[in-house]
């Protein structure tokens, strides 16, 4: 098995020590606007799906003039750095607006960094190990999003039992020192992240002047449009929160069961990716989405907390099989000078699509009153999707 590329080692330590900070605040986001800022479930998922579809542009555009610039590192830094300077801000929130502000800044930054890091870890990686590299890098994000969560666990703990903080300065404490992780990222890929042996930099340059959807080949747009409409039943998983807290989860318990979430994915994700090496992009992507549909399923018939958790843990399978083959078969579905421009497209579908399905969840569950409503829909989005995925033709092995 050929040892992984320097750069894509480096994406990856990039990719924990942002995924640490970040979820030092995400699972507990949730319960910040709901108890203390007084927002809604509706609300709730507009904050989440308007900050995605805001990152959806960004990603498109980047992506595709990381190809005409012939950079990517640049992209990288600049869309790390604002993420790790405007996140932490959350702490300072007073309506739930001031979340909507800072998370829209926070997914500017990840607009800006996705696309031409995706592209880079394509081109330093050899196709029959590209899986494996994207799974590797999804697995390094998801460590830091099992750190993160308990580090918090371990803040309120201090702040609320030994300082005696009342929640909300508690929680507002734990998200200021979100910062200190973030803060390392910018300097690692200064030093550590580098464009040489990116092959789709060395090639022709991009013939066209602007992204252009009927550049790239049919099979590509057929693919993008199933993980299209699966993501308008991939709401945020805000969401899920919300729902184990429903069945009686104690809040304290909230950090630990999302880092156990992700601990699943850290574990498996590397693995899931190399899978899809072997047995075919395709393959893993249908049984993830399979799995995803089933978890919803369970997630909205849920009744008690000892269920949620074996849920959040089935459910971290999904990512786990799918993460890393999506990215890889976008990079075998074009030609290796659109790479940016392609997981421009790919990121932008999955980052618009974002808002309403984070929104309609939300409203549904609002409405209905019922959670088996929403969860439902998102299966069925879920499945419709598997049946596009049968359709798209998965090419023959390619040498770059």
């Amino acid at each position: 098995m050929a040892k992984l590329h320097r750069t894509v080692i480096a994406a990856g330590w990039v990719s924990l020590f942002t995924d640490f900070s970040s979820d030092m605040i995400m699972p507990l986001l949730p319960l910040f606007l709901k108890t203390v800022l007084g927002a809604g479930t509706a609300f709730i998922g507009l904050i989440e799906g308007a900050a995605e579809t805001t990152a959806s542009l960004l990603k498109l555009t980047t992506g595709y003039y990381s190809d005409r610039w012939r950079q990517r590192k640049i992209f990288m830094f600049a869309g790390y750095t604002i993420s790790a300077l405007t996140r932490p801000l959350i702490a300072l929130a007073l309506a739930p607006w001031h979340v909507l502000a800072v998370r829209l800044a926070d997914r500017v930054g990840k607009g800006i960094r996705a696309s031409p890091r995706d592209a880079l870890i394509a081109g330093c990686t050899a196709p029959a190990d590209r899986g494996r590299a994207f799974g590797f890098q999804r697995a390094m994000d998801h460590a830091g999003a099992f750190i993160g969560p308990l580090v918090a666990a371990g803040l309120l703990w201090v702040f609320k039992e030994q300082l005696d903080f009342g929640a909300d300065k508690a929680l507002r404490w734990v998200f200021l020192l979100a910062a200190v992780p973030g803060l390392l990222v910018p300097f690692i890929i200064w030093k550590f992240i580098t464009e040489e042996g990116d092959v789709s930099l060395a090639g022709k340059p991009v013939a066209i002047n602007r992204a252009s959807l009927r550049k790239l080949d049919s099979r590509f747009r057929l693919y993008l449009g199933a993980v299209t409409v699966f993501t308008l039943g991939n709401s945020s998983d805000a969401f899920l929160v919300l729902r184990a807290v429903d069945v009686g989860l104690p809040q304290w318990q909230v950090p630990l069961i999302w880092a156990a979430f992700h601990g699943v994915k850290t574990l498996l994700s590397t693995h899931g990716g190399g899978l899809s090496d072997r047995y075919g992009r395709k393959t893993l992507i249908g049984i993830g989405w399979a799995i995803y549909a089933l978890s919803y399923i369970l997630f909205g018939l849920a009744s008690a907390p000892w269920q949620m958790w074996a849920i959040f843990l089935f459910y971290g399978l999904f990512s786990a099989v799918t993460e890393g083959s999506e990215r890889a078969f976008v990079a075998e579905l074009v030609p290796l000078e659109l790479r940016g421009t392609a997981y421009g497209f790919y990121n932008a579908a999955v980052g618009v699509a974002a808002l309403p399905a984070s929104w309609l969840f939300g409203a549904l569950w609002q409405w209905s009153g019922n959670p088996l409503v929403p969860f439902g829909v998102g299966a069925g989005f879920a499945s419709l999707a598997f049946l596009l995925l049968l359709r798209v033709k998965a090419p023959k092995p390619a040498s770059a």
